[in-house]
């Protein structure tokens, strides 16, 4: 066995007694790239990833293209890194699949964070709740730049009729980090929630994702029970 395979066979059964935890950021990398670079030592590659794009999760939610800049780093190590934040969404998302009931608002904005992770531009969901607060579903209905969101008012009304919703929870991302709400921000929720109201479908609250955190436009103070179309 060479040095490599061994220091690989270590890293495995390491992983394997003890998980990730007392991992740095360097070694998630190579154990990552064993799979997809099986002949070359992974470590100077996580190194070079590093130091191009800072820590792990920025690693991971880089695109394509950029990671198959960092020398060693070819079109399947890259699509292996990519699909991690979004495997990490899609496991997420699953597994909430078991709660359906959402009656706070809390509730519903841990329910919904889970729909942005790893999201590098703005993002717009829908979340469609029957009158027992039991989820519908939660639809995509827009994407736009990292600084403004395409909202389609007329796409959230026709997915609020067609999954015969009652209530509906609007949410969207701030990929800069801050989950503070825009003017732009309040101006789109009035439309949105007057646009509900002429078919009986109540706006309950529009929620701001920042990272792992979330802001919530009622909780902060806003009302959008009063907008109607005159």
């Amino acid at each position: 066995m060479s040095i490599h395979e061994d220091h690989r066979e270590r890293m495995r059964k390491r992983f394997l007694n003890e998980g990730l935890d007392h991992f740095s950021d360097i070694q998630v990398l190579e154990l990552l790239l064993f799979y997809v670079i099986p002949r070359k030592d992974t470590n100077p590659i996580a190194h070079g990833l590093l130091e191009r794009f800072g820590s792990l999760y920025q690693v991971l939610e880089a695109p394509v293209e950029e990671l198959q800049k960092v020398p060693g780093i070819g079109p399947n190590a890259a699509m292996l890194l990519n699909l991690i934040s979004a495997v990490a969404r899609y496991y997420m998302i699953n597994r909430r699949e078991n709660h359906k009931i959402l009656r706070t608002i809390d509730e519903c904005g841990e329910y919904l964070t889970s729909f942005f992770v790893g999201r590098r531009v703005e993002m717009v969901y829908l979340l469609c709740l029957d009158a027992k607060c039991k989820v519908i579903t939660c639809r995509e209905v827009g994407e736009g730049s990292v600084n403004s969101a395409n909202v389609p008012i007329r796409r959230i009304v026709e997915i609020a009729l067609g999954t015969g919703a009652t209530s509906v929870v609007l949410a969207h991302n701030h990929p800069s980090g801050l989950a503070l709400p825009s003017g732009e921000d309040i101006a789109t929720t009035r439309r949105v929630a007057a646009a509900l109201s002429t078919v009986d479908v109540q706006l309950v609250d529009h929620i701001i994702v920042a990272d792992e955190d979330f802001v919530s436009l009622v909780q902060s103070g806003y009302r959008f029970d009063d907008c109607v179309i005159i």
